[in-house]
């Protein structure tokens, strides 16, 4: 049966989490029409992410709404140190603290132009909603769900249902990018398995209300509060917006998944904080934490990002900040798939880059979980005795070094390398080292093209974006007139800027680097290939790449 199609659109995005939202901008952004559908109305009743990293906080620069992430209502002069507790907070004791700066104190560290911010969801989905819809062609649809799709050799037909009205719509695009969540429909309806660990712990979270908490005991204010017992790590308490409400996390609350009573969380509460006190839940979410990557991460026309690609334990506060690392990867490649200059393999670029980064992430998040429920059995712990001073020294101290990985994650947020891409062209050095904490800037191929300050307060990073951009790191003059002529015949955006900074020169380490629409560098060298048209093949995805070309 022919369908009647109710809409056409250029690209068609579900979910409007912050991946999808974000996805939704950075097409406007590059003049793309896209439409947004999302089965809810949009209310954030449990922030799932908090912390929008580095490299997250660099797109936001690109985009220009870093001012409105930065003015998003949690507090800056709130601390952000993590604690651990033996016991409960009023009667326990404090046995380490990872101190770290306010976001009003915090400055950027070399490596980048950017901090990061601490937004949940709740504050950072309204910046990027409002980003998404300040860009022509950018169209949300709350309370439509996605029920299939079909694909054909140019475009894909979508069936959505307008929960509001019962009405099925039929929606045409040229591609379907799922940024549906953990439970993706869109993953489903392609039928693709996810790989990995299903349930890492069974958890149960709360967010409760409570003005004048930090009254309540007499710990210094903080972040993250770490609960141990004589059993192990149990339970975490975030201030979830540095002002009245909490998020409470039982982490082991079962081996299995089910409900908690309302008297066992009030228990439960009562156990963490010391005392019985006054407070309000507002909502309460079971959920199992997973180790997951979803085995491809497209399928013909339809591609998936964030949450419907890989799962990940939050610790780190990675999830969220490697589904945007998703969409900007994409959005360039579809940006160019359409305007015609992209190869038949720059789609095809976005799993091999993209699922090796989401393998490592997720590792390394369930690591994180794992230092964190370290603590062994410890009968005496609590013991108000020599022995029980020196054991809760003894735990302190080595939950407090195991963890600092966690906090130091650098290498995490911006040290990913796209080894192996078919569309970047790799030479005889060997791959920059993976390091989680450590991240040393390079401009190795498949690498994100590194940060050095310019003049007037610009940073390199700046002048990425838009299309493909050649630095030219040498006061001598060399030629690079046949890789605008290959490019201009391919029809590819290239534009060079040359740079005499002796910073950028000793950082960029060769005297030509060509840096991708996405920031991550194309190529490298002293002089240009003798061939440059099949250079600019490579990096558009037209043919692939053999090392040292």
């Amino acid at each position: 049966m022919t369908k009647i199609i109710d809409i056409e659109t250029g690209i068609l995005v579900v979910g409007a989490g912050p991946v999808g939202l974000a996805l939704a901008g950075d097409l406007g952004w590059r003049e793309i029409p896209c439409l947004v559908v999302e089965q809810s109305d949009g209310t954030i009743v449990q922030p799932r992410q908090d912390l929008v990293g580095v490299r997250t906080m660099e797109f936001c620069r690109r985009w220009g709404i870093v001012n409105d992430v930065e003015a998003a209502p949690y507090p800056r002069d709130y601390p952000q140190d993590n604690i651990y507790i033996a016991g409960s907070l009023v009667k326990g004791w404090e046995i380490g603290r990872y101190e770290n700066p306010t976001m009003g104190e915090e400055v950027p560290l070399p490596q980048s132009p950017q901090h990061r911010e601490r937004c949940p969801q709740n504050m950072f989905d309204p910046v990027l909603r409002k980003f998404a819809e300040s860009q022509s062609g950018v169209s949300l649809r709350y309370r439509h769900r996605f029920l299939g799709v079909e694909q054909f050799d140019d475009h894909i037909v979508a069936e959505i249902e307008d929960i509001g009205t019962n009405q099925i719509l039929f929606v045409r695009a040229r591609y379907l990018v799922g940024c549906d969540g953990a439970g993706s429909a869109v993953r489903n309806a392609l039928g693709i398995e996810m790989r990995g660990n299903p349930a890492l712990t069974y958890t149960t979270n709360v967010i409760f209300r409570r003005d004048g908490f930090e009254a309540l005991h007499d710990k210094r204010p903080g972040y993250r509060f770490i609960f141990v017992t004589p059993e192990g790590t149990w339970a975490t308490l975030v201030a979830i917006n540095g002002r009245d409400q909490w998020r409470f996390s039982i982490v082991r609350s079962s081996d299995h998944p089910r409900e908690l009573t309302e008297d066992e969380i009030r228990s439960a509460i009562a156990e963490a904080i010391g005392i019985e006190f006054d407070y309000e839940i507002l909502s309460v979410l079971p959920w199992t934490r997973r180790q997951l990557v979803a085995e491809r991460f497209h399928d013909g026309r339809v591609f998936i990002a964030g949450d419907a690609a890989h799962m990940m334990s939050p610790t780190g506060g990675f999830g969220m900040n490697t589904g945007l690392g998703d969409i900007v990867d994409l959005s360039w490649k579809i940006e160019a798939t359409l305007a015609g200059w992209g190869g038949e393999a720059l789609l095809e670029s976005y799993e091999a880059e993209r699922r090796p980064v989401a393998l490592r992430n997720v590792a390394e998040a369930s690591g994180n979980l794992g230092r964190m429920l370290s603590p062994e059995k410890s009968p005496h712990l609590l013991d108000d005795t020599a022995e029980g001073a020196s054991i809760r020294e003894q735990t302190g101290a080595a939950l407090s070094e195991s963890m600092k990985r966690e906090w130091q994650s650098l290498g995490i947020h911006l040290g990913y390398v796209y080894a192996g891409s078919p569309i970047c062209v790799a030479d005889s050095t060997p791959e920059p080292p993976g390091n989680a904490s450590d991240y040393v800037q390079t401009s190795w191929p498949g690498a994100r093209a590194p940060h050095v300050w310019l003049d007037d307060g610009w940073s390199t990073l700046d002048l990425f974006g838009r299309g493909f951009v050649l630095l030219c790191l040498d006061a001598e003059l060399v030629d690079i007139d046949a890789l605008f002529e290959a490019a201009d015949a391919a029809g590819v955006p290239l534009t060079s800027v040359r740079l005499s900074n002796r910073a950028a020169v000793k950082t960029y380490e060769r005297k030509l680097v060509l840096v991708r629409p996405d920031g991550h560098v194309a190529w490298r060298g002293d002089t240009l290939p003798e061939n440059a048209a099949d250079l600019v093949d490579i990096i558009r995805g037209a043919r692939p790449a053999r090392e040292g070309q």
